[in-house]
């Protein structure tokens, strides 16, 4: 494919970025350094290089990845410049304040081996956080310029509010979109009431993520590796419904993780989608979604895919709502 990625605004006051983001959990660890290189210098040339890179050391992903110092040793071998990219971080706030976002910082820009990220999420946390905190030690990081704006993993919306209002108050950089769950199977948190709002006046964008339920939706009914969470308890539904999501692939000529990618991006509010591929071949197959995309309109493909919305009762909690 030699046409170059879309750009979209990640946001208010956000960067402009291609509307495909690589991410690193469970990827870089699954190549060959070889494929690795391949699959960086291919990013690169057709407009692709957003990288999500994450140190995975904290509350549920305590698990020593070296997926992160992969990358940087696949980026700095592609030949790449530290301007070649946009490289996004994650800031976890499991064991936040004990792990502070400088010392979490300090610790994800050496493992790559750069001194700085273009703009981190912050996110993944079980109880009551302090908003206000978080908000000031974001901009503290940002006042020495580890990077420059910032997002919201799986927050509750009443945090993101928070978050928003305090900002504005003090005269702090907001965070500008969200990394959520969304996708063919689960759309509720984005498309409901929850984040609907600030989607659809244009206070957050949209960093679609877990499109393909951890290869489910791309065709691995039964994943060997660790997933995402199921929220709900919907996956064996989700496992169920892949008949489904081929048929409609197959009748519109693409392929599933085609039709997931461009269902994606038919939200008006996706700014980019977050994906993981560990073989150039899938980066090339995912590069079909666009095309996808242009040739059967986000209407039409919103449309033939509505009834595969399986968590329309399912709050941000799990929880169902009759």
């Amino acid at each position: 494919m030699s046409a170059l990625v879309p750009t979209r605004t990640l946001g208010p006051g956000g960067p402009e970025v291609p509307v495909f983001a690589l991410g690193s959990w469970n990827s870089w660890d699954r190549m060959t350094p070889e494929g690795a290189v391949a699959l960086v210098r291919r990013a690169a040339e057709v407009g692709a290089a957003f990288f999500d890179v994450a140190y995975y050391n904290m509350g549920p992903h305590a698990e020593n990845a070296r997926t992160d110092i992969l990358f940087g040793e696949a980026v700095r071998t592609a030949g790449l410049r530290r301007e070649d990219y946009l490289l996004c971080g994650k800031l976890w706030l499991w064991e936040y304040p004990a792990q502070s976002f400088a010392d979490q910082m300090d610790v994800s820009l050496e493992r790559i081996g750069v001194e700085s990220a273009d703009l981190v999420v912050v996110g993944d946390y079980f109880g009551e956080v302090d908003v206000q905190r978080i908000v000031t030690d974001v901009a503290a990081e940002i006042g020495k310029g580890r990077f420059a704006s910032w997002g919201v993993n799986n927050w509750a919306i009443g945090d993101v509010w928070a978050a928003l209002d305090f900002a504005d108050a003090e005269g702090l950089t907001p965070p500008t979109f969200a990394q959520l769950k969304y996708g063919l199977v689960r759309r509720t948190m984005a498309e409901g009431s929850y984040y609907g709002e600030l989607f659809d006046s244009g206070r957050l964008a949209l960093q679609a993520s877990d499109v393909f339920e951890g290869g489910i939706l791309a065709g691995r009914l039964t994943p060997s590796r660790k997933i995402g969470a199921d929220v709900g308890g919907i996956r064996e539904a989700i496992v169920a419904a892949y008949p489904e999501v081929e048929r409609i692939a197959a009748s519109v000529d693409a392929t599933p993780t085609q039709l997931g990618l461009a269902f994606a991006l038919s939200h008006p509010a996706t700014a980019n989608v977050l994906f993981g591929v560990s073989r150039l071949a899938q980066l090339e197959d995912n590069l079909g979604a666009l095309a996808l995309l242009d040739r059967v309109g986000a209407e039409a493909i919103r449309a033939q895919t509505a009834d595969l919305w399986l968590d329309r009762t399912i709050n941000p909690d799990g929880t169902w709502t009759p």
